[in-house]
């Protein structure tokens, strides 16, 4: 199996669960994105160029997002924790995902992969 599919399958529930809803909404909004384990993390790569991962810890998942800081929608929820480039959404339970803002900001950045920056 891949490393980032184990990645996931190995956490504990809930983030077993945000983590495999997370993949399945990302692949379903970025079709073309390629799911690798880059640094120890499940990473989507689009044009092979870094667009998000995943990242677990012992109290909640984040959706980082590599180019974050350039992302203008739903501001309020996105979260830098100190990072000047990325921002996250991040779940404590999976009642706690809006998939409405979720799929917002998937669109946003991925309309960004066309920028400069992604070059």
């Amino acid at each position: 199996m891949n490393p980032a599919g184990l990645y996931m399958l190995e956490k504990p529930e809930p983030f077993r669960t945000m983590l495999l809803h997370l993949q399945a909404t990302v692949e379903a909004v970025t079709p073309n994105a390629e799911l690798l384990f880059k640094w120890k993390l499940p990473f989507f790569y689009i044009d092979n160029n870094p667009f998000c991962y995943l990242n677990s810890s012992k109290k909640y998942v984040d959706l980082v997002f590599w180019h974050g800081a350039h992302l203008t929608k739903h501001t309020q929820v996105l979260i830098s924790d100190g990072r000047k480039h990325m921002k996250s959404l991040r779940y404590e339970s999976l009642e706690e995902i809006n998939q409405k803002i979720l799929v917002d900001v998937l669109l946003e950045a991925y309309a960004l992969r066309d920028r400069k920056y992604y070059k």
